[in-house]
């Protein structure tokens, strides 16, 4: 397996709160990574750390064998996309202006845009099913539309690597299946893919590598069809379960067997 993003014995916290303490991974290059986990584990904090948005107090986050604390911001952005969980849109701003910043890192100050820009922004609007919005204020959007307008925002930027923090939340069902569709597409494709999910049944039917964690730390990761079984759900979500082939892919399907007080 070979991997261009790695950590290395991470410590991270915020203030007094330890998060984790000698994290180290390494994230497969063109696969699909799904990082799955209760509520506060370290998911989200994990992937702020990979993309430098969270200094880690001890160990090393790399990118190409390169500590990413030592890229200029353009060149890190040029390789690495992220969609936080909770992006904040200026005021007035409208769709296809916000899908365009995607195109910031592959800018100078000679050419401020090009026809390639404007074939990105229009495809990446299209691929997250945006394009009929294009003119919109984002701020009269509903929340699964704004969540599809900045997926379309990091798909512009046409990055290797997606990082994507909970990028089916505000989404119908129909869309988070869309969504999951077109990243295992992006697999497909070559890029390579880290999203925290919470429906551990779509990270398994999607993804082709699965990061289990629980209070900070990495239980296992692996295949999903190699890891998922009932121990590893009661040991990460504290949840009884039975795990059965799911009908459609045949992967682990999570069937819980807790039936409530």
């Amino acid at each position: 397996m070979t991997a261009r993003l790695t950590a290395r014995d991470l410590t991270l916290r915020y203030g007094d709160r330890v998060v984790s303490t000698r994290l180290s991974l390494d994230v497969p290059d063109g696969r699909f990574t799904a990082v799955v986990g209760p509520n506060a584990c370290g998911k989200s904090t994990l992937l702020r750390a990979l993309v430098r948005l969270l200094k880690p107090e001890s160990g090393r986050v790399e990118f190409d064998d390169r500590e990413v604390g030592s890229y200029p911001p353009k060149q890190l952005a040029k390789q690495l996309g992220f969609l936080p969980q909770d992006p904040l849109a200026p005021d007035d701003i409208k769709v296809r202006q916000l899908v365009g910043r995607g195109r910031f890192p592959h800018q100078s100050l000679l050419a401020l845009w090009s026809p390639h820009d404007e074939e990105a922004v229009t495809t990446a609007m299209a691929a997250a099913g945006v394009a009929d919005l294009a003119d919109r204020p984002v701020r009269e959007l509903s929340g699964g539309q704004r969540q599809r307008v900045w997926m379309a925002m990091v798909l512009a930027q046409q990055t290797p690597c997606l990082l994507l923090d909970e990028p089916t939340s505000f989404l119908d069902i129909t869309h988070q299946y869309q969504l999951l569709g077109l990243l295992a597409r992006l697999r497909d494709e070559g890029r390579t893919v880290i999203a925290v999910l919470h429906d551990i049944n779509q990270a398994c039917r999607f993804a082709d590598h699965l990061i289990a964690m629980r209070d900070g730390r990495v239980v296992a990761e692996g295949d999903p069809t190699d890891i998922v079984d009932a121990a590893l759900i009661k040991d990460v979500f504290d949840l009884p379960s039975v795990i059965v082939p799911d009908p459609v892919t045949d992967t682990p399907m999570v069937v819980p067997t807790l039936q409530g007080e």
